[in-house]
């Protein structure tokens, strides 16, 4: 039997709820919905989702709240759309931040909605193709650092494990999957969220500024991301593949 994708939708407006829901489905798909955190628990309690439709302000604990509770968890890899009524480029970021996978600012058309919601499975399903070789307990090592691809976090010389949120992860995986490569701003927004950037987005360069300080990387003078004027920023040191023992 074919599998059809279940998106879960929390919203907190009822009419949104219902009108997604419906929306969805009659574009076959499945769509549950939930009214607040508490709903949503219940109900990933006892079902599996594909995709879940977050909103960012709700009473309670808002959609931030939920995302990074659900990165913490058994969920922390079902992809998570966050939505939000402003187009505020911090909560774009802090949701990113937190580990979302794409965001979408209210109003917004539902076929738009479905096309985001495509995109971020496709996305999540995809490997690039340099990536074709076994992922069981990979590690990938460059300079100082060591990135576990099963545990999701950096390791130091030392061995001590640095966290990394959803966003800082996925763009870092970018860039070493990507070395010596220069990749414009659309191509890293392409890579990591599944869209183009626009005008006035900045957000990743604010994660790029925030990579960097993960790395240890001197901004002025970076040694693992450097900036390439007027083209966008290149990975420049050499990657090494470790099978984890």
């Amino acid at each position: 039997m074919e599998h059809v994708d279940h998106i879960l939708i929390v919203d907190d407006d009822r009419e949104i709820r219902e009108l997604l829901s419906s929306y969805l489905k009659k574009n076959g798909l499945r769509a549950s919905i939930a009214a607040d955190g508490r709903q949503m628990r219940a109900f990933l309690e006892a079902n599996t989702v594909d995709l879940i439709v977050l909103d960012v302000m709700m009473p309670g604990d808002d959609g931030l709240v939920l995302c990074r509770e659900l990165r913490a968890g058994r969920h922390k890899a079902t992809p998570i759309l966050m939505l939000t009524a402003r187009n505020d480029e911090m909560d774009r970021v802090l949701g990113l931040e937190m580990g979302a996978d794409d965001y979408l600012a209210k109003p917004f058309a539902a076929r738009e909605l479905l096309a985001r919601i495509k995109a971020v499975l496709r996305r999540t399903r995809m490997l690039p193709p340099n990536l074709q070789i076994s992922e069981a307990g990979r590690i990938l090592s460059f300079g100082d650092w060591r990135l576990d691809t099963v545990g999701r976090h950096l390791l130091d010389r030392e061995g001590t494990a640095i966290a990394l949120s959803g966003a800082e992860y996925r763009l870092l995986r970018v860039f070493v999957d990507h070395p010596q490569r220069v990749l414009n701003r659309d191509q890293l927004l392409n890579l990591t969220q599944g869209r183009d950037a626009d005008l006035f987005d900045r957000s990743i360069d604010l994660l790029v500024s925030r990579l960097r300080q993960r790395l240890g990387d001197d901004a002025r003078e970076p040694l693992y991301i450097k900036t390439v004027r007027s083209e966008g920023y290149v990975f420049s040191v050499p990657i090494e593949i470790m099978e984890q023992r």
